[in-house]
């Protein structure tokens, strides 16, 4: 996912408590700079600041995260020349969404147990209802019509 001009996620949400994958194809990348951190913070007050030195990667300067809790996740890069790319002066500053507790099974709690687990096995029937229409509709005309094509061992056989 795309948030922002060359900042790239590998997850559609960022949610507090979760790891990140975050890839970096700035001005730094642009200009061929060989080390590039990540100066990260939470909340307002920048919260827990790290930094944290990038991997350069084809694909631009990668670095995995751990979010911990805040409003927001605040950060910016540094190269090696002492360089900021601060999204000129801003920072970069995106949401961080709170954990589903519904969707968790809880084992402390015994009375809450069954409407989580619940939840949860509903959830994933879903899923797994909405997996099975998809191959219905994608599948079943093929096979139906004869023009469906079984992969073995890579070679496309009838």
């Amino acid at each position: 996912m795309e948030l922002t001009k060359n900042i790239f996620f590998n997850t559609d949400k960022l949610i507090e408590n979760s790891k990140v994958k975050i890839s970096y194809t700035g001005k730094f990348f642009q200009d061929a700079s060989e080390k590039v951190s990540i100066h990260y913070g939470f909340g307002l007050n920048w919260d827990n600041i790290n930094d944290i030195e990038m991997e350069k990667t084809e694909l631009g300067f990668q670095a995995e995260i751990n979010l911990l809790e805040g409003d927001t996740f605040n950060f910016c890069f540094k190269n090696e020349n002492e360089q900021w790319d601060n999204n000129d002066g801003q920072n970069y500053i995106f949401p961080l969404e709170k954990v589903q507790t519904e969707l968790v099974v809880l084992d402390d709690e015994p009375n809450a147990i069954g409407v989580a687990r619940k939840l949860r096995r509903s959830y994933l029937w879903s899923k797994k209802i909405r997996l099975a229409v998809y191959k219905l509709i994608t599948y079943l005309p093929k096979l139906i019509s004869g023009n469906y094509k079984k992969k073995v061992n890579g070679n496309n056989e009838i």
